[in-house]
């Protein structure tokens, strides 16, 4: 748990390096022996983009570092974020047989291991194939961007991301706290992209800095990849507060900007039980709050933040109040938070969703003495590029071809965040890169047969 006496400049820094510092050599070979290396593996079919873990494991154990991080990064763009922040003991590491015996196979910290090596030896993975001069924009360069652009350059198309931000990478570069997932990771997976002659415009917001007409007609396809905005509003009293802030940009600012102690000794709440939530209330502590709580409305059946994020916050410290809603941030004379009251909750019926719904019970109001809230209820979406676009959509999730991630528009396809929600699935990373790899071979394979039909 990390000391939450006062803290200086250099130990509030420190705070934010990584926590985990990843398995040595002899760690790493010892725990790749005792994989089975199983025929028809069971933690391939768990994993979402297919990596042949048995193969990368057993490189590892013959000495074959490099072999390793290839095997992984062919079939996971961001492997490297991924072994980082991908819910193992759900997916791989819950799939292993030796669950049944002794304990999984660390997984995870195994291809960790091996994309550390790449990273520290600076390696160059791919290059690009044969141009067959199509033309391909890729809007927003986070996970499924990255790695739909990825397998089109090795595909031999002519790619180009463009990105709002200064860097590339998305929500690994800049949503995921710096001690789980710290930038450089990000970046090396970009320059990955960038190595098989993939272009990259950052600073370029479409709609703004380039028009959505003009991306249409000067590349053959387009791919929608702009996952999502910014938090929401609570939509109660005393959001425009000085100590209020959207959890997206605070955890943003701790990745960009030099640390600071603004929120030194102070008591913080977060509003939500998601793992952006997660990443808010930890980066709290870190930055020196005496005292941490997330509020969520539902109870800890309901939480959407992983099983290992919800521990490692209670390891740093914060405390949960399940079946808490706030009601009103009440400010000191000088426009500054003071305190937030909440409602005490209970839950009713499912509601169309499948979830719960919570009800205020009515005279369980109480105040709590706060310095800093920060908001962490969900993410909103960029209806108005979608709608620039022309595409049809739900509140924002792009209805898309289920095989193809084809849009409305067949030359618009889409991935990520974008066709994310109203029972599209789980929005996670490995997810996100997934999807990036079947638009790639989905738009080959539909161009190729074109061509074939043409010929």
């Amino acid at each position: 748990m990390v000391n939450q006496t006062k803290i200086s400049y250099e130990n509030l820094t420190a705070n934010f390096q990584e926590v985990n510092p990843g398995l040595t050599n002899q760690e790493a070979v010892e725990e790749a022996n005792r994989c089975l290396y199983c025929y028809d593996a069971p933690c391939i079919q768990a994993c979402p983009t297919g990596i042949d873990i048995p193969t990368f494991i057993k490189k590892i154990a013959s000495g074959n570092v490099k072999g390793s991080a290839k095997t992984i990064m062919t079939a996971n763009p961001i492997g490297a974020s991924c072994s980082r922040v991908c819910p193992t003991e759900e997916l791989c590491e819950g799939a292993c047989v030796l669950n049944h015996s002794t304990k999984p196979i660390m997984i995870g910290h195994l291809q960790r291991y091996a994309t550390d090596w790449a990273i520290k030896n600076d390696q160059v993975l791919f290059k690009s194939g044969k141009k067959n001069h199509v033309s391909v924009a890729i809007i927003g360069g986070g996970p499924a961007g990255l790695s739909a652009a990825r397998e089109l350059g090795i595909l031999g198309y002519d790619v180009t991301i463009f990105e709002a931000e200064t860097h590339a990478g998305g929500l690994n570069t800049y949503g995921i706290v710096s001690f789980r997932l710290p930038k450089e990771v990000s970046f090396w997976e970009v320059k990955q992209v960038e190595s098989v002659d993939v272009k990259i415009k950052t600073n370029t917001k479409v709609g703004v800095d380039i028009s959505v007409e003009e991306i249409l007609q000067k590349y053959d396809k387009v791919i929608l990849a702009i996952g999502m905005a910014h938090v929401p509003d609570l939509g109660i009293e005393g959001e425009r507060l000085n100590g209020v802030y959207d959890a997206i940009e605070f955890v943003k600012d701790t990745k960009i900007k030099p640390i600071t102690d603004r929120l030194l000794g102070k008591k913080v709440v977060v509003i939500g039980a998601g793992n952006t939530a997660i990443d808010g209330a930890t980066c709290s502590v870190r930055l020196g709050a005496s005292n941490v709580k997330i509020l969520y409305r539902r109870s800890i059946e309901e939480m959407s933040a992983y099983d290992f994020e919800y521990e490692f916050a209670k390891q740093d410290g914060v405390e949960f109040r399940w079946l808490t809603s706030p009601v009103r941030i009440i400010g000191d004379q000088d426009g500054n938070v003071k305190e937030l009251e909440c409602i005490k909750m209970e839950l009713s019926e499912p509601g169309e969703d499948g979830r719960k719904k919570s009800v205020p019970i009515q005279g369980s109001e109480f105040t709590l003495k706060v310095d800093a809230v920060i908001k962490a209820i969900g993410q909103s979406r960029y209806v108005e590029l979608i709608e620039d676009f022309k595409l049809v959509h739900d509140g924002g999730v792009v209805k898309v071809d289920p095989d193809t991630y084809q849009t409305s528009n067949p030359d618009v396809f889409a991935c990520g965040d974008v066709i994310f929600g109203k029972g599209q699935g789980e929005a996670m990373v490995v997810s996100a890169a997934q999807q990036g790899k079947t638009v790639a071979y989905a738009m080959h394979q539909m161009l190729n047969s074109t061509v074939s039909e043409t010929a």
